[in-house]
């Protein structure tokens, strides 16, 4: 066996320590421990989204074109706003997701969707054609008053 050969096959033994693959091993047997202890004793979820009553809803219809802009308009046609509106590109992203929904689906691509706010001021946007429920939480304050200002 040539020197190089033995540098090789040395090299590849120390290239992950033997301390690093049993503490990977370990954290994943804490991990699967600690999720069957809290399925086991019905440990309460923790940080899960708790729906508030609804105090303002607003239906409106997503319409998007060819260039990727979505217009957010009144089931009678008047529109609200524009996702090429400043600071109204998350109107596009949450229009995308509306229609990839109704695509999947298989449904009306111009049924309208709520706009809604909560008692704890969260908004969602509640799609009933497909049970789609967006809570608007985690996604920047720009992006939660993009469909906050079609409520006011």
């Amino acid at each position: 066996m040539s020197q190089l050969e033995q540098q090789m096959r040395h090299r590849d033994r120390d290239m992950v320590p033997r301390f690093l693959v049993q503490a990977m091993f370990g954290l994943m047997a804490a991990a699967l421990a600690l999720v069957a202890y809290a399925q086991w004793f019905d440990v309460p979820n923790r940080g899960v989204l708790i729906e508030a009553p609804v105090v303002q809803s607003l239906e409106i219809v997503m319409q998007g074109n060819r260039s990727g802009i979505y217009e957010v308009r009144t089931p009678e046609g008047e529109l609200l706003a524009s996702s090429a509106d400043h600071k109204g590109g998350f109107l596009g992203v949450i229009g995308r997701v509306v229609e990839r929904s109704r695509f999947v689906n298989n449904v009306s691509q111009t049924a309208p969707v709520t706009v809604v706010r909560r008692e704890n001021g969260n908004i969602a946007i509640i799609d009933d054609t497909t049970d789609l429920r967006v809570e608007l939480i985690g996604y920047g304050k720009d992006n939660v008053a993009a469909f906050a200002r079609l409520l006011d």
